[in-house]
């Protein structure tokens, strides 16, 4: 008898440690809290081109710009902060019409939201910077690349893309990326100068994404400055055909494929993340 329950202990035990295992293997399908944000250094509004953009800095050293996604905000950086800001000075912010920033009547686009980074860095004093863009954020990291080469050390963008075509395209038929929708939705409504404008919002990004952006091979190979290109290997949105072809048409562009994440690595994968930030930084 008493080998018996010992085998039937066993064999429950292993039916927890593989449903364990495949709860695990499935990170990528899960949206994680955005983590607390630590007590910023200095934090402001800046005047930048003709909007109020929100800005926050942490630790000291060489500085990293960490950009958000469309639709969400600088707080999605929290675990990345925590840990960039023990050896670098972090700036973080809000991207024009996002999070606490004030939207113009300007119609949103990659080269203005590019500008408005720019204006912020000089606003801030700030001569160059490692840039980690995160969706928009890293499309707003290869247009810095093209076009202000000289602010920048390096770029690590992740799930961007550089043409319509590379964004999959039942990505709004995924729950994951639909409840990354509804939850900026609700930051937005609790952050924002204008927290009813939520649809109004949102409706300007998805035309923007429409049409934008829309670079050719050629323009990509007339970057200089060392860009890594990472994506989940489940990213809901970015075709990773598609980041090969960047990677491919990038002069010596690495590309980095995160193991079981998705669009959302950073929160799903933040000590993995930020490893690879730091394999980007020192080159490897």
């Amino acid at each position: 008898m008493r080998g018996i329950v010992i085998a039937i202990l066993t064999f429950f035990s292993m039916l927890l440690a593989v449903a364990a295992g495949a709860q695990s293997a499935e990170r990528w399908a899960e949206l994680p809290a955005f983590p607390s944000m630590p007590v910023a250094k200095t934090s402001g509004m800046a005047d930048v081109n003709d909007i109020k953009m929100y800005y926050a800095e942490y630790g000291e050293g060489e500085p990293i710009l960490f950009i958000h996604g469309g639709l969400g905000n600088a707080d999605v950086w929290g675990h990345q902060v925590a840990d960039f800001a023990k050896d670098h000075r972090v700036i973080v912010a809000d991207s024009r019409g996002h999070g606490r920033s004030t939207r113009s009547q300007q119609p949103f686009g990659y080269d203005l939201m590019t500008s408005d980074y720019i204006a912020l860095l000089d606003y801030r004093k700030i001569d160059k910077v490692t840039l980690v863009g995160w969706s928009d954020g890293g499309i707003i990291g290869i247009d810095m690349a093209m076009k202000h080469p000289e602010k920048l050390t390096r770029v690590i963008a992740q799930a961007a893309n550089v043409t319509t075509d590379g964004v999959k395209d039942d990505v709004l038929k995924n729950k994951t990326f639909r409840h990354y929708i509804e939850v900026a939705g609700d930051q937005y409504r609790k952050l924002s100068p204008t927290p009813t404008e939520y649809e109004a919002f949102s409706r300007k990004m998805f035309e923007m994404w429409a049409t934008q952006p829309a670079w050719t091979a050629a323009e990509l190979a007339k970057i200089s400055v060392p860009v890594t290109l990472a994506i989940g290997d489940h990213d809901e949105a970015v075709k990773l055909d598609h980041t090969e072809m960047m990677a491919k048409d990038i002069p010596g562009a690495k590309l980095v494929i995160l193991k079981d994440a998705s669009h959302f690595a950073m929160l799903q994968d933040p000590t993995g993340y930020d490893a690879m930030i730091r394999d980007a930084m020192a080159g490897r």
